[in-house]
């Protein structure tokens, strides 16, 4: 099996004090971007907070842009990451690239609104949480109760990014949820699609200026993953 690490480039910088070498990821955190390209899980929501923090820490005035495709994960590892992008000082954009599922999606839509953007051909998917219960009845109950409270917490952030009422929120997560980008910015997950490349990085910031064309991208027809990206949310 290939080891993702030595899949990894690095890219080498020259400076009057010699040679750098970064891997992808911490060049781009260089210019305040913070990319999402796997299945969200604590390991991944750890990093991605630490980054939050450090970049705030860094100028908690410069604008902090997080770029996605990913097919969602675990919503506690998510939730983390939404509280902690409410939580720091920055603003916020995010970017989708290719797809954002389930907690992807509720990322997506937590970014600042009018600095939430997709290329023209990703997807987006909301549904509602599952997971898996064993055990005596009791606890299974316990479970069942928290799966719910989690559910309703889910319909109320994406209602509070959206505009839409909590009812219709619950009534479209009930089955899986596509959208083309056209749609989800309809729906209010994100503002704008933008198509060719913007500028990034204005006065330091990573932050993707729609500058470039926009356009309306219908619906690219159905997906070739089958609706694997169904496993938790």
């Amino acid at each position: 099996m290939t080891n993702l690490q030595n899949l990894i480039p690095m890219v080498v910088e020259t400076t009057n004090r010699g040679e750098r070498s970064f891997d992808i990821y911490s060049r781009l955190l260089k210019d305040r971007i913070i990319f999402i390209g796997t299945p969200i899980d604590d390991q991944i929501a750890n990093v991605v907070m630490a980054q939050l923090l450090y970049l705030e820490g860094e100028d908690p005035e410069k604008d902090i842009s997080i770029y996605i495709n990913s097919p969602g994960g675990s919503v506690y590892a998510g939730l983390a990451i939404y509280d902690t992008m409410q939580y720091v000082r920055p603003r916020v954009s995010t970017i989708c690239l290719g797809l954002a599922a389930s907690m992807a999606a509720v990322l997506l839509g937590g970014g600042n609104k009018g600095m939430r953007y997709s290329l023209p051909n990703t997807r987006v998917l909301i549904h509602q949480p599952s997971a898996g219960f064993s055990g005596q009845a009791t606890d299974i109950q316990i479970h069942a109760q928290e799966i719910l409270r989690v559910r309703r917490r889910l319909d109320e952030i994406l209602a509070e990014h959206t505009g839409k009422p909590i009812e219709v929120i619950n009534h479209d997560s009930e089955r899986d949820f596509f959208m083309s980008a056209a749609e989800a910015r309809d729906y209010g997950l994100i503002d704008e699609i933008i198509e060719g490349h913007g500028r990034v990085g204005t006065n330091g910031s990573g932050v993707a200026e729609p500058a470039a064309r926009t356009v309306d991208g219908g619906s690219a027809g159905p997906t070739t993953d089958g609706g694997s990206a169904a496993t938790r949310n």
